[in-house]
């Protein structure tokens, strides 16, 4: 069978081309042709064949301006990518690997056959055609002698070569594996008969994108190809990274060599971009490459020779695509690796192949004479020549300053900047590859083999001769355990259903590196496609230390800060502003501040939210303490007081000024003095029903005495004189009749308010920044300020009445304390307003009471302090003679 790989490079000094090597590993036969851009004419190598042009491994240096199409004259010199040698032994490998294996194809070999794409459209449409055509003749459709027809095509891995082969062979229904980048192709024609080997690539950069985000890498920087990948990428993938938040400080694309450019101008290119890329602020940049695109990023220590920028103090973390891989030119080979230490790369998900290390090892140029290459690869790779090689035709003498191949090296002593042992991501690509088209033939020739038992007609060869496009529906649906112990399928697109690696790179001083995996993704059908990352595997570039580095326009934002924008700046750069008070900030880079929760508050620093404490006014807090004490020693001081009226209730003073209303007065101050104590301690429902109508009516019965004893005086005054109509007047029953009718009052009001809208505690949650208050809820205020305002309407009616009675002429005329005590009393309550509407919680609570002990103190010192001063120290004064001088 055998083996068309197609695939063409370009970089921006270098065209690649592949020689000619058609080889069967069966029959042990090997045929290679002149490495210039001459196609070869067809080969045939086993029992079926596969037909495909593979990478190059041979690179021409082009000394002139590409100003015209080369020819072979043009080339000067000959020169080997020796990393690239090790897909066509993965290639010999696999085939090998089938033809050995008696329960795949049996009876059957497997032959493969490599053409030259010689990197040009131009060849590239050749060597397709010369698939269609008869041995030696050109002319498509024409291949009626072709004994060994080729049965499918396997290509890669640079996109443009396998798109040109993709434009013909679909037209004749060929069966397509790629093995590379994929091309852009006709969805609805190419789709049936093209099978990529590489899953999706929005796949990997949905990847690469959740890469950024978990290492927190907004300030980026891109590098793509000059190509329709590339296209795509700054058209599809860099809008989708910009809309999660991750922002490009430049997109670069590689230069590209062609026929209407010069050198002079590529290097320039090359230049600019170096220089753009080392200058810019960014740590992390993701490149979108090519396999050869390597080999422009190797040329970076020399640039900086040029353009003085050192690579390292700005070394870089290169993101790659997984359609890169390492190649490099031999003058590249003593170049310092490295700027590639800590790069991380993305890789299709692959296992270790058992066997291919020992097949790579058992690799001689004595032992394989069929390999056409392995001479031009030992000698590139070792540094030596084999005495005898031929160059223009002529022996060529061995140099002094070169040692003799001695064909016994050991390919595991190179470094792996030269040869990799292990199986690079397009290798093992190949390796399923071959293997699809292997199982899917099996599959063919077991079903022909049936058909042919039972008409005696039809042979596997004539079947995909005339029908190829039949094992297209046989690989669209193969699925299969390949030696890797790997399940390898196409999904409904044709493309390999896998996931991705992400590879770390470690270089060493001896030009060699390692490819450490440190995470992955899952395929796009799986249930686990989201990226795993063990980070603490990282190595990461030395000029870091160790530590994750960081990619961003500026600073973060500390806790307690959010990010404002810029103007004229992306939106990736931005400044920090302090949250406004009551809002947090608990992450760091947060677009906005935002409030706490209920029930919790903005701390000090403005990056928490601890939970609020329930406070209210408690007996043990300093406060509420003294609050206590004032209430309770008022209450002593009061029930001294009453004792003391009491013990003397018999004398003039006591009973002046009726003593009925005096006791009551006294115990309406001593209630409303331990009223006090209803407004400290928890706020309950019972304590919230009782507290300000309790309050309310005891000081309604205080006032209410004080304007019955104002009035008393002002009547007793005027019935001194005889048959004064005031006399009738005069008596307990008025006094008594207004003390009952003002508390009725006040009664009817606070009945009407605790049926309707009854106090109840509730938590404030808004009141305080740091607390949560439980107080009393007044229900309604406008009924709590009505029975507020008939209290204080009594007060101020007392007051009046008192301060025109203060002069009437009276021994114990009270008339003149009762002034001073309301002064006080309307005072007090006249300043509680408003500080009762600008105070709140435990505090607005210890102003009533205050006002509360204030006001009722007021009364108790103005009115009966001057009393107890006359019964205890003036005794002489408290007499019925006394009081006869006073009145005449």
């Amino acid at each position: 069978m055998n083996c068309f790989l197609l695939c063409g490079v370009s970089t921006a000094l270098l065209s690649l081309l592949w020689p000619q090597v058609i080889c069967n590993i069966s029959r042990g036969e090997c045929s290679t042709a002149d490495p210039l851009p001459v196609l070869p004419k067809q080969y045939q190598s086993g029992d079926i064949n596969i037909a495909g042009i593979i990478s190059q491994i041979y690179l021409f240096y082009m000394m002139m301006d590409f100003k015209s199409p080369p020819s072979s004259d043009l080339f000067e010199d000959i020169v080997v990518v020796t990393q690239i040698y090790q897909h066509i032994l993965a290639l010999v490998f696999t085939v090998k690997e089938i033809n050995t294996n008696p329960e795949i194809l049996p009876n059957v070999t497997l032959g493969f056959q490599i053409y030259n794409s010689h990197f040009t459209s131009k060849w590239m449409y050749h060597a397709s055609m010369e698939l269609l055509s008869s041995k030696g003749r050109l002319i498509p459709n024409y291949s009626c002698d072709i004994q060994k027809y080729p049965v499918a095509v396997i290509g890669g891995p640079d996109t443009d070569v396998c798109l040109h082969m993709a434009i013909i062979l679909h037209i004749y229904k060929f069966p397509q594996v790629t093995y590379g980048s994929a091309p852009t192709t006709n969805k609805d024609k190419q789709a049936g008969f093209y099978h990529q080997m590489f899953p999706n690539m929005d796949h990997q950069y949905k990847g690469i994108l959740q890469l950024l985000k978990h290492f927190q890498w907004t300030w980026i920087g891109g590098l793509f190809v000059s190509n329709d990948n590339g296209e795509k990428f700054v058209q599809d993938v860099v809008p989708m990274f910009l809309q999660s938040g991750v922002c490009f400080d430049f997109i670069e694309r590689f230069p590209t060599a062609s026929y209407s450019t010069d050198i002079l101008n590529i290097v320039k290119e090359g230049m600019k971009m170096y220089s753009v890329v080392m200058n810019s602020t960014v740590n992390s940049v993701v490149v979108q490459g090519e396999i050869d695109i390597m080999i422009i990023l190797r040329m970076f220590p020399t640039m900086s020779k040029f353009e003085e920028i050192p690579l390292q103090g700005k070394c870089k973390i290169w993101i790659m695509t997984a359609q890169m891989d390492f190649t490099s030119l031999p003058f590249q080979r003593w170049e310092d690796l490295d700027f590639l230490h800590g790069a991380l790369s993305f890789a299709v998900h692959s296992r270790e192949v058992p066997g291919f290390r020992e097949f790579l090892q058992s690799r001689k140029p004595s032992f394989s004479p069929e390999d056409g290459f392995i001479r031009v690869f030992w000698e590139e790779a070792f540094g030596c020549v084999f005495s005898g090689s031929m160059v223009d035709g002529k022996l060529n003498p061995v140099m002094d300053s070169q040692p003799i191949c001695t064909g016994e090296e050991k390919l595991e002593t190179l470094p792996s900047s030269v040869f990799e042992m292990d199986m690079t991501g397009h290798s093992y690509s190949i390796y399923n590859a071959v293997h699809i088209v292997a199982q899917a033939l099996h599959v063919a020739h077991s079903m022909t083999f049936k058909h042919r038992a039972r008409t005696g007609k039809v042979r596997l060869t004539e079947l995909l001769k005339h029908h190829p496009w039949k094992l297209n529906e046989v690989i669209r649906r193969i699925s299969f355990n390949n030696t890797a112990g790997e399940i390898i399928y196409f999904n409904q697109n044709g493309e390999l259903d896998a996931g991705f690696d992400v590879i770390n790179w470690i270089t060493f001083p001896n030009k060699s590196f390692l490819k450490v995996k440190v995470g992955g993704i899952g395929s796009v059908t799986s249930q686990e496609d989201m990226l795993s990352i063990y980070e603490e595997t990282i190595i990461w570039p030395s000029r870091f230390n160790q530590v994750r580095p960081l990619s961003l326009c500026n600073n973060y934002c500390h806790l307690g800060s959010a990010k404002t924008r810029i103007e004229g700046e992306p939106f990736c750069c931005y400044d920090c502003l302090r949250c406004p008070e009551g809002k947090i900030s608990n992450l760091i880079d947060m677009d906005d501040c935002f409030s706490c929760p209920e029930g919790q508050y903005a701390n000090k620093d403005q990056n928490s939210c601890p939970p609020k404490v329930v406070t209210f006014l408690t007996y043990v807090e300093t406060l509420g303490t003294l609050l206590a004490i004032s209430s309770l020693f008022s209450t002593f001081i009061l029930l001294l007081v009453l004792g003391i009226f009491i013990k003397y209730q018999d004398t003039p003073i006591v009973k002046a000024n009726n003593r009925n209303l005096t006791y009551i007065l006294l115990i309406s101050l001593l209630l409303s003095f331990l009223c006090a104590l209803l407004f400290i301690g928890k706020p309950n429902k019972k304590t919230c029903l009782l507290r300000q109508s309790a309050f309310a009516i005891i000081f309604t019965v205080a006032v209410s005495c004080v304007l019955a004893k104002t009035i008393t005086v002002i009547l007793a005054f005027m019935a001194t004189k005889l048959k004064s109509a005031m006399r009738k007047w005069m008596g307990k029953r008025l006094a008594i009749s207004i003390v009952l009718f003002c508390s009725f009052i006040q009664v009817i009001l606070c009945t009407v308010w605790l049926l309707t809208f009854p106090p109840f505690p509730e938590f404030n949650m808004h009141l305080m920044a740091e607390e949560i208050v439980l107080e009393c809820n007044e229900g309604s205020f406008v009924m709590f300020y009505c029975v507020l305002g008939f209290m204080g309407l009594l007060a101020l009616v007392s007051f009046t009445v008192a301060f025109f009675a203060r002069k009437l002429p009276d021994t114990f005329n009270e008339a003149k304390f009762i002034t001073f005590s309301m002064l006080i009393f309307c005072s007090v309550w006249l300043s509680f307003v408003p500080s009762y509407l600008t105070t709140g919680g435990k505090h607005m609570v210890a102003v009533e009471i205050f006002s509360i002990i204030t006001s009722s103190g007021g009364l108790l010192v103005c009115i009966f302090f001057p009393k107890c001063y006359i019964i205890i120290l003036r005794p002489e004064l408290n007499s019925k003679q006394q009081l006869r001088q006073r009145r005449s």
